[in-house]
């Protein structure tokens, strides 16, 4: 069990990184571990799933991406029913992919007043604990998050590779959310066969 020191320590370094990841001022790019994709869903009834998914752009540098995020539309802005989806290059935002059918999603479920309090800031540490690879040992499990944006009430998701994994406690962590905060795991198999609201929770943290 680590200690209060351990933990401070632990979150020292992990701001540390998140710095890293803050515009750079000097010239030249910053490289960054991996290759994303950021994708746009809308819910278009008329169209097939898939013809609504559209991939809006790729980066691989710690600049690309604060030039594209600056550039998009907030994501408490976005009209009911809309997704974003970042995700490493190679793996398409669906359960059918072959690197995430066997896998599921950590979800954070918001209620309709954090839209305008936390959902952007949620979303933004999600895309930094991402890029930043700040799942640790679990990063290569790791394949991307979505939002979902929902009259009923807001989504973030963590897509991992496996079923069984700790990412939960990490993000949780990165987040900064309370213990009285629960984060669910999903798997995807589970989903897949019944409504979100519907699928069986394999793990809380």
């Amino acid at each position: 069990m680590a200690t209060g020191e351990q933990r401070q320590q632990e979150r020292r370094r992990q701001r540390a990184r998140q710095q890293e990841l803050l515009p750079a001022e000097i010239p030249g790019k910053h490289p960054l571990q991996n290759r994303w994709a950021l994708w746009f869903f809308k819910n278009d009834k008329s169209k097939m799933w898939q013809a609504n998914l559209r991939l809006i752009t790729k980066f691989n540098t710690v600049e690309d991406f604060w030039a594209l995020y600056s550039h998009i539309q907030l994501a408490s802005k976005l009209a009911a029913g809309c997704d974003y989806s970042l995700f490493k290059d190679g793996i398409e935002p669906m359960w059918e992919d072959s690197q995430n059918k066997r896998g599921g999603r950590w979800l954070i479920t918001l209620a309709k007043q954090q839209r305008h309090t936390e959902l952007d800031r949620f979303w933004l540490d999600t895309l930094l604990c991402l890029i930043g690879e700040m799942f640790d040992e679990y990063s290569d499990e790791v394949c991307g998050a979505v939002i979902n944006i929902r009259a009923k009430g807001d989504k973030i998701a963590i897509w991992t590779r496996e079923a069984e994994n700790q990412e939960g406690r990490v993000y949780k962590e990165q987040l900064g959310l309370s213990q009285k905060v629960a984060i669910g795991y999903q798997a995807h198999a589970d989903t897949a066969t019944k409504s979100g609201s519907l699928a069986k929770t394999k793990f809380v943290v």
